[in-house]
């Protein structure tokens, strides 16, 4: 009896602590037993083009899976699918046979495939939702749309960039399966929708960022070159829109392994590279606005000059000559730059560069971007050579927006990628600009755009990339290209930058071909790829032929007369006579500036500050 009453006493104080001290801790424990929480994975928004064609967007998918225990006959289920799932019986079967409860037959199948599936009612067969990114237009833009791992993970371009926008968010359905894995019908079921990600509608024009990609490759091909960008902006009343911003090398995000991890995103705002002499229009409107210039005023100019223990040179040998302001740029001379540059303070030419937007990354959305380099504090020798475009480093985005900024009248606005977030309703809500900023006055770009027509006229360097019934203002440049394996001054960049019609602009197009291996001409190995996708951009958008013919300015002193009869006889005895100062050969450097061929104190190397050779 005395052990009877110990045992029961011990059941009661067992008793009291299960239902009583413990009750709370094993009613949640017991309330966790078979339960499963599964994730629903959201939709990520698409990515638009202008015009709505898709360039990244969400398809319906599966992920198929099998209980093994359930499949009586592997090899009868491996004949029925085995034409539904292209694949062969054998495999099949493998993955059919065994004693495993969830084991995948196939991921990412189509919604189409799978309801071919679920009409055969196999025991066993399953489909979980799956996350599938399609990329329609294959490798048009790839280096700016990006793409996703096999995990759904972004890793590059706007999916990674804008990640938080398009990813939404997951949602998860938590339920009861029984001690064998079945699902218990009658068990309580909780559940969370799943938030379907913001799409984006971008500035891109697919058509004519493809006809900017082929034509940009043909150009890299032609040049032997390393690779290249192109930007093409719209300039609207409010609004300077980028419709296209080719790379090459260019990603195909449904295969991007078939790239180098480095060349997987987009030149255009990644690499940093000394522009050359496409610089100049800048350096002159800030030498215009402060007075201390006109297109007209003169200067003797040299071939060659010696500052700071360096010589630096034009790229064409002349004797010295009386060139006007327009007839340095037109002829793309380097000492008669920066002897005009010679006359502006050297933080007054700072300030004018930095309103440019140099050394300032422009923030379009993409991941990556670099901001160039802009030195902060100018020797003598960095201002000479940054005048002419060496000693800072920019990208093409970065570019194309400064001259966004003279065509504008002088005012620039920062370039827009993303027009607009959509919302999962279809709701588009327009993304905010920054706020446009005065750089020089509409007279002082209007005067620069009639100098950039000089190029692009006779005895101008890119007179041979004018568009037929267009007047265009445009430059030419070729810059030294710091070679890392010496840290010395022995590659090259070939540009073409301009804008059209130089009367009404509307189209601003920079194009930069990166270490070319077949010449270094900015005008023979750019020049035509900028005048093709400007052509195309133009006559694709019904952009009326100019009326009236630019202006003449005089690129000599002697040019310059009130008479025009007298202006043209002057303007071809000066073209007969310094037939060595033209840059017609194609093969032939238009404007390649030599210093001594070692970087000087201040010389910025691809994306490399001030001060010593890129690493």
């Amino acid at each position: 009896m005395v052990a009877g009453c110990v045992l029961l006493s011990l059941f009661a104080g067992r008793l009291v602590q299960l239902q009583g001290l413990d009750a709370s801790t094993y009613a949640v424990t017991a309330s966790q037993i078979g339960r499963i929480t599964e994730t629903l994975p959201a939709d990520r928004g698409d990515i638009l083009d202008r015009n709505g064609a898709p360039l990244a967007q969400a398809v319906e998918a599966y992920h198929v899976w099998v209980d093994q225990t359930e499949v009586t006959n592997p090899a009868r289920y491996a004949l029925q699918l085995e034409d539904i799932l292209d694949d062969d019986a054998a495999t099949l079967q493998e993955k059919l046979t065994g004693d495993r409860r969830y084991v995948y037959v196939a991921k990412s199948v189509s919604g189409s495939v799978w309801r071919e599936i679920q009409a055969l009612k196999l025991a066993g067969i399953g489909a979980d939702n799956a996350e599938v990114r399609a990329y329609p237009a294959g490798a048009v833009g790839g280096s700016v749309i990006g793409f996703i791992g096999s995990d759904g993970t972004a890793l590059a371009g706007l999916e990674l960039s804008q990640d938080n926008q398009l990813a939404g968010e997951d949602g998860q359905v938590v339920y009861r399966r029984s001690p064998t894995g079945q699902r218990i019908p009658t068990g309580p079921v909780a559940r969370q929708d799943p938030v379907t990600g913001s799409g984006l509608r971008l500035t891109i024009d697919r058509d004519l960022q493809w006809h900017a990609e082929q034509v940009l490759a043909d150009a890299v091909d032609n040049a032997r070159a390393d690779g290249g960008v192109a930007v093409v902006l719209q300039l609207e009343p409010d609004a300077h829109e980028i419709v296209a911003l080719a790379s090459v090398p260019s990603v195909d995000p449904n295969d991007p392994n078939e790239l180098e991890p480095a060349d997987r995103g987009s030149r255009a705002v990644e690499e940093a590279y000394e522009p050359g002499s496409v610089f100049k229009p800048l350096t002159m409107a800030a030498l215009i606005e402060e007075g201390v210039a006109g297109a007209e005023s003169v200067y003797s100019v040299p071939d060659r000059i010696r500052r700071s223990g360096h010589t630096i040179r034009d790229y064409y040998n002349h004797p010295e000559q009386q060139m006007t302001l327009t007839g340095i740029l037109a002829k793309s001379s380097n000492v008669g730059t920066l002897l005009a540059t010679e006359a502006i303070g050297k933080d007054t030419f700072h300030e004018y560069l930095d309103r440019f937007g140099i050394g300032s990354a422009t923030g379009i959305g993409l991941p990556a971007e670099t901001s160039g380099r802009l030195p902060a504090d100018m020797s003598d020798l960095t201002r000479d050579n940054v005048s002419f475009g060496q000693g800072v480093s920019v990208n093409a985005v970065q570019m194309a927006s400064a001259y966004a900024a003279i065509a504008n009248g002088g005012v620039r606005i920062d370039p827009t990628l993303i027009s607009a977030t959509i919302g999962a309703d279809g709701q588009e809500t327009p993304t905010e600009g920054a706020e446009p900023v005065r750089v020089v006055s509409e007279e002082t770009a209007a005067e620069i755009s009639e100098m950039m027509e000089a190029v692009m006229g006779e005895g101008g360097t890119g007179s041979g990339s004018t568009v037929d019934g267009y007047r265009v203002a445009g430059k030419t440049g070729t810059a030294q290209r710091i070679d890392p394996d010496c840290g010395c001054y022995r590659q090259f960049n070939s540009s073409f930058m301009g804008f059209a019609p130089a009367d009404d602009p509307k189209y601003v197009v920079v194009v930069s071909v990166m270490n070319p291996r077949n010449g270094n001409s900015g005008s023979g190995l750019a020049g035509p790829a900028f005048a093709d996708i400007l052509r195309f951009a133009l006559e694709g958008t019904g952009v009326q032929p100019s009326q009236e013919d630019p202006p003449r300015l005089p690129l000599f002193a002697d040019e310059i007369t009130t008479d025009d009869d007298a202006n043209d006889a002057d303007a071809n005895d000066a073209d007969a006579n310094d037939a060595d100062a033209t840059a017609d050969d194609p093969d032939q450097t238009d404007d390649d500036t030599t210093i001594d061929g070692e970087p000087p104190d201040g010389a910025a190397g691809e994306n490399e500050p001030s001060g010593g050779p890129a690493p």
